[in-house]
């Protein structure tokens, strides 16, 4: 876990993790060239992480317009991540974190409630890393529904 909760404006923490395409991503790759939009979800091809992925892969002309990239990650191995891109055609690079420790550095990692069972897993969180690495925004416990035009309404210079 983070010494401190990340908070806006703070340096986003660097990673490098295993790519959907077969290649490494580091965050650092992206510093002054693009917009991040970071997000962590529990798990591939499940109800809610498929409607927020589709959510993104259906807007993704609208991100790019704002020089948006899109990362998901989780802690699914790159065979299901290619099975989850391949069943919905996501067009957006799905990131391998086995042990989850980018979920940790980035605080979303912790405990969850299913149906009175308690499990540690991803929070659902998105971060918005601009040009510089910093965290611009921050969204925690996201709801699937709307979250993908809330990301756009902050890219376009909105409060959301």
């Amino acid at each position: 876990m983070p010494v401190k909760e990340l908070e806006e404006g703070d340096m986003a923490p660097d990673f490098s993790l295993p790519s959907s395409e077969g290649r490494t991503i580091s965050l650092k790759e992206f510093r002054g060239k693009k917009t991040v939009l970071l997000y962590f979800y529990p798990k591939d091809d499940t109800p809610g992480c498929t409607r927020e992925a589709c959510a993104f892969r259906d807007d993704l002309a609208k991100f790019k317009k704002y020089g948006a990239v899109i990362l998901g990650v989780s802690a699914d191995g790159l065979e299901s991540h290619k099975k989850f891109i391949d069943k919905f055609s996501l067009p957006f690079s799905l990131l391998s974190d086995g042990d989850n420790a980018v979920a940790m550095a980035y605080g979303v990692y912790g405990k969850k409630n299913l149906y009175g069972r308690e499990f540690m897993g991803i929070v659902r969180s998105t971060f918005v890393i601009d040009e510089a690495g910093k965290l611009a925004k921050i969204y925690r416990n996201v709801k699937v529904d709307g979250h993908s035009e809330a990301l756009l309404e902050k890219l376009a210079g909105g409060s959301k």
